[in-house]
Parts: structure tokens; sequence; C-alpha cells
């Protein structure tokens, strides 16, 4: 991108554009969950006034397009009822307090000490915070400009547009004052930027050599563009489906099929190996599960048998794929099997003997039933599904995923989907595809439409201001249907308790948490119960959780790819919606990418005043030795469980020592010290 190209990006300032909506009453304290016992008419009227929120418009002087022409696909809302049903049951009573009991007892003892020592309490911690906004709503040019030169020699949040760094000339704004030292680091930036593209230009003619080559591999590789171009059917009428599917379809309210979805089911119907890609939320799962079902309907059915197997990277996933395919084959006879890992091992044993014409699965809860349930095999495969196959293709699943190929049959058709779906030809041979059709919708790489993308600076060595930044935007303008990712999962755990202490409903998804805990997280942030989701990469890929309105990055990815389904959890199926990313000084490479393979008016940058930004982090700094204690009273807690899980197994082992032995032991095609390798590098490719 040359130097002057960046007129375009808009800066948001934090107050004026986005208006208000009434602050959450802190002084309500959050009980614990053993003395929530309610009405069932207090519950509904609670769910009714939470859906209304929802719905409620969004200021057009923020969001633009809203009334975008999207597509007609409804998203379904994730049912976990068939995935409940298989976990474990566990004794619900418990010695110990939930993480909720703790925050609440944390803030009651806040609350206390407060009153004791005079200081004010939360109420007219409100009504001060709402004059200041009231004031920095009618505050005027000048008056903003003195605060930006303000934030930006107290190191705070500015108001220089970080989406474009190499710029020469001031992007339009509501308060654009900046100081000498902005200017200065721009000018570095262009220097550096120059001398990167004079590099870039010296290499372009050996790289379009290698682009040449690689294209002609290509086309080699894949089938005729040709071959494969026709009229694009506008309904699912024309496409002679049978009628159960199209009541399936009905049910799911899906009355026009999307783009992906038109040209993959014809292609699929005549058997043809594919290589799709689309945006996130464009209808890719319906995509291959229509054909599929088509299919299955004139299937041998005497003899019963497992001829399509559908691989998912993650649980959740494959959840929502499973819930999506049950109700598309409710007016059939075709039987599903979810074989993923935190659930029953032996009720799903008991399936895959009854040999179900569907199994969807995740690579390693399938490897082991395929080494260790009887009589469960691969031979009678027809159709091989990879969803998020651009995952499945990385390091981490290449033994797992070279291992299910070799038990599949030779020939079959493979069809492989996401939003980032590579074309290298290396990676797909290793799959055995036979002259796949090259299905992309969107350019690659690309961010859905609808999507307005908001990025806040967060100055050079300032990194512990990322927590008040984020507590201010949630508390003051994104108060529900909100995903926040970070890359580690003990950050989402923290985040968790601090959002809890300020007052702000929260919950949890990550790979810490049992198959319950997640289930459980992902129902209360779909019904409306928690109004932030603070996640890791685990609920980055596929999860379609209906009306999410904002996805918020604490930390940039390192991977644009990543990027891009991070954001995907909105803006899905033709609808509106937002995502604020956290961009340090080491970020600059990906928010160039972003701001490269994104509509020019959807590029915005939101200020954050540096009044605001001191009150809230005087705010965090004061809960540290309350998110320490509690981190504390749990990992001493969990010390207790695993030592009482250590007796319960030491009993057992005694108690019933003959049955425990004669079970056969469960292999794997591994051996431990590959798998640990294998793990090393799969760790190391994405640190990469």
């Amino acid at each position: 991108m040359s130097p002057g190209d960046d007129d375009f990006i808009m800066t948001i300032n934090d107050d004026d554009e986005v208006p208000d909506l009434e602050l959450a009453d802190e002084s309500s304290d959050v009980e614990p969950q053993t003395k929530k016992r309610k009405s069932a008419d207090s519950q509904k009227t609670k769910r009714s006034k939470g859906k209304s929120a929802d719905n409620g418009p969004i200021s057009k002087n923020f969001m633009i397009d809203l009334d975008a022409d999207g597509l007609d696909a409804v998203p379904q809302t994730l049912d976990f009822t068939l995935a409940r049903a298989s976990l474990k049951k566990r004794n619900k009573n418990s010695q110990y307090t939930t993480l909720d009991e703790k925050i609440a007892i944390a803030r009651r003892r806040a609350r206390q000490e407060k009153k004791s020592h005079g200081t004010k309490d939360e109420e007219a911690d409100e009504e001060e915070e709402e004059e200041v906004e009231k004031d920095d709503g009618h505050m005027s040019v000048s008056e903003a400009e003195d605060d930006k030169e303000d934030a930006e020699s107290a190191g705070g949040s500015g108001s220089e547009s970080e989406a474009a760094p190499e710029a020469a000339s001031e992007p339009e704004s509501e308060s654009d004052g900046e100081s000498q030292d902005g200017s200065d680091s721009d000018n570095d930036d262009e220097s550096e930027d120059e001398s990167e593209e004079e590099s870039e230009s010296s290499d372009s003619g050996s790289e379009s050599e290698v682009d040449e080559v690689e294209e002609a591999r290509k086309r080699a590789y894949f089938a005729q563009e040709e071959e494969t171009q026709s009229d694009l059917p506008d309904s699912f009428t024309v496409m002679n489906l049978s009628r159960p599917i199209m009541k399936g379809l009905s049910k799911l309210s899906f009355s026009q099929p999307t783009p992906i979805q038109a040209r993959t089911i014809p292609v699929a119907l005549l058997g043809k190996d594919i290589c799709g890609g689309a945006q996130t939320g464009s209808g890719k799962t319906g995509a291959f599960l229509v054909p599929i079902l088509e299919r299955l309907l004139y299937r041998p059915k005497k003899v019963p048998a497992t001829r399509v197997l559908i691989l998912c990277p993650t649980r959740e996933l494959a959840i929502q794929c499973h819930n999506v395919g049950s109700q598309l084959a409710s007016f059939t006879d075709i039987t599903m099997c979810l074989c993923i890992g935190g659930l029953s091992l032996k009720s799903q044993e008991a399936e895959l003997r009854q040999r179900p014409d569907v199994v969807i699965a995740t690579p390693g809860r399938l490897i082991d039933h395929i080494r260790n349930s009887q009589s469960f095999h691969l031979d009678q495969i027809e159709i091989l599904v990879m969803d998020e196959a651009d995952r499945m293709l990385d390091d981490g699943f290449e033994e797992e995923l070279t291992e299910i190929i070799k038990t599949c049959p030779r020939k079959r058709q493979s069809m492989l989907f996401s939003a980032t779906m590579t074309d290298n030809v290396d990676k797909l041979i290793r799959l055995s595809l036979d002259r796949p059709v090259r299905v992309q919708i969107d350019p690659p790489k690309s961010a859905a439409k609808g999507l307005t993308q908001e990025f806040v600076r967060v100055r050079t060595n300032r990194d512990e201001d990322r927590t008040a930044l984020l507590a201010a935007l949630c508390k003051r303008h994104f108060k529900s249907k909100c995903i926040v990712f970070f890359r580690s999962k003990a950050a989402a755990h923290q985040m968790k308790i601090v959002f809890g202490l300020l007052g702000m409903k929260a919950g949890e998804l990550h790979g810490n948490l049992s198959q319950e805990g997640r289930l459980q997280a992902l129902e209360q942030f779909r019904d409306g119960h928690v109004d932030y989701m603070m996640a890791t990469d685990l609920a980055a890929r596929g999860l379609d959780v209906k009306g999410v309105d904002t996805v918020i990055n604490y930390t940039m990815p390192n991977q644009f790819e990543q990027y891009l389904h991070r954001i995907g959890r909105t803006a899905r199926a033709g609808r509106s919606g937002r995502s604020i990313t956290l961009i340090g000084e080491t970020d600059r490479k990906m928010l160039k990418m972003a701001v490269k393979n994104s509509p020019k008016d959807r590029i915005k940058q939101r200020v954050v005043p540096n009044e605001t930004l001191n009150k809230y982090r005087a705010k965090v700094d004061e809960l540290a030795v309350q998110v320490k204690n509690i981190i504390d009273e749990e990992r001493e807690e969990k010390m207790f469980r695993d030592a009482e899980m250590q007796m319960t197994k030491a009993s057992n082992l005694i108690e019933h020592k003959d049955e425990i032995q004669s079970r056969p032991r469960r292999t794997w095609f591994q051996s431990e010290k590959s798998r640990k390798e294998s793990k090393r590098a799969s760790a190391l490719s994405q640190k990469q």
C-alpha cells in the first residue's frame, strides 16, 4: 500500500459518536447461584426484556449501510440437547464454591470496606460517571485537541490513526490534534515502508516466475473452470431435491441458497471432489450437508453401513454440525452419530455398533474408536468432508489426518471447506483428492461486507492499559452479546474475574474447562444470562451464536487467517456487526493486512479519552488484590479436588482390581515419544 492511500480512515471519538446506554446498577451484588431461586414468571419477563434489548437499533452515525441486502439463510441457535444427553453424570453436591460465588463474596467485602472507611459508594460513582460522559459528549473541537495532546503526553490511548501509520496527510476526524512526536514517528514509518517497497520491487521478477510455476501446477491439479460454470440456481426448488430434504430446509428457514450453496450443491451431487471457500457465516455447513443427505436417501438399506465421515477441528463445531444435520434429516431415516471428546465413550461405542449413516467426529476421538471400538471401521466410507480444512491441514493434525486417510477407501468423494481455504497443491495432494473443483465465492482473506472494523491504539510500553481500555469500552458502550478473544486461557479466566468484580456478567470458554463447562458457558451466552464471553481461539472457528453484536480482540492473533475467523463471529448471514481490536506497536504488520483486505469505508479508529482511561486504570488497579485472592482460592480448591480424585482412583483400583485389569488396554497409532514431538511441532507452528 503506497503512502497517502490511507485518507479513508475514519476516527471515532469514544464519547461523541456512540450513544451511551443506561449504566448497569453496580450496587446490586452478584449473589451465589445456590441462592438464586426465582419464580418462572420473573425468568420469562427477564428473557423477554433481554431479547428486546438485543434487537435494539444501532446508531446510524456509527454503523454504515445497516440496511444492506443480506442472505436469506437464518443461522440456527446452538442446541446442546443431544450432546448433554451423552455427558457423564456427575455428583451435583459439591462442598466447593463456584467462581461466581467467590466473585460475589469479594464484591460484598469490598463494599463493606468502602462503607466502613466512609468513601463513595458505587451509586455515587455511577452518577459521577454519567456526568463525565455528558460533559464529554458536548466537548468542543478545541477541547478535544487539548484532551488528545494530554493523552499523548501521558502515554495513553491517543487519536493518531494507527490503522495507517505511514500516512503523510492527516485523515478527516472530529478531533485531529497531533503532537510533534506523532508526526516524527509517521515520517520514520514512511521511510521504513519506502525501503520495504524498494526491496520488494527488486525481488518482483523472481516472485513472478515462482507464481507462474505455481499457477501452472494449480491449473493441472484443479478441474477446469469451464467444466463447472453454469447458471446458478436461485432457489432450492430448481435443484431437484427430494421432498424430505425440502421439508428440512423449511424447518431451518432456508428460503433460498446462499452463493456457496448455489455453487456447491449441484457439483457435490455429481460426486466430484470440492475445495470450497467463502466468508464466515455464508452457509458452508448447509452446502455440504444438503447434497450428502440427498445422496443418502438412495443408499442400499438392507445392510446398514457408515458411508459419510465429517471431520471438525473442535468439539463445539462438531456439535453445531451435528445439530444442523439432525434438523435437516429430521424427515428422513438417515442416522447420525457424534464422536467427540468429553462425551460418554460407551454410549458412542453403542451408537457406532448400529452402523450410523453419518459420523461427525474430531480426529482424536475418531482414531480412538477406529483402534479400540469393536467392529467399527471406515471401509465403506463414500464421502469424506473436512470442515475448517485449513486448520485440519496444519501440522497439529497432520499425523491424525494421515492415519484417517489411510483407513478410508481410495475411491471416495472428498470435500474441503473453510473461510480461509488454502489452494496449496502440496498440502492438498496429501488428501488424495481427484481433480477437485475449486469453489471460491469471496476473495480469499476478506472480511464480511457488513462488518465495521475498529482499532484502538495501545501506546508503546503501555500494554498494561489493555485491561483498562477493555473495561472502559465494555462498561460504557458494548453491554451485551459481546465476545472477547484472548491468546491464553489464563488471561481469559482472569478477565472473567475482573468483569465480575466490576459488576458485568461474563462467562468463559477455553480448553481448561470440562466439556460440560463448555456447553454450559455457550448456553448461558446464547440465552442472554451472561453478556460477555471471554474466549480463546477455541471459539474462533465455525461457531454460530445468533445475535452476536461485537467481537473484541484483546490482543491481535499471530496469523491473519485467525483474525478473520475471530471477527467472523459477528456480521453473519448478511447482518451488520463490528469488531474492536486493541493494537500495539508489534501488531503493525497484521494491521496493514486488515486494512488492505477490507472495504475502505469499513475501517475506523476509536479514541478513548485520557481522562476515561485514567479512571478505569485506577479501578482495575484497585481490584488487583481481590483478583489475586480469588485465583489463590481456586488454586487451593483445585489441589483439594485433585487429591480427592486420586484417593477415589486408588480406592477403585483396590476394590475393583480384577475387573479393571481384565479390560483391554486402549492403544494409539503413535508412540508416546512421537506424540509429544508432534504436539511440540504443532505448538511451534502456531507461535510462528
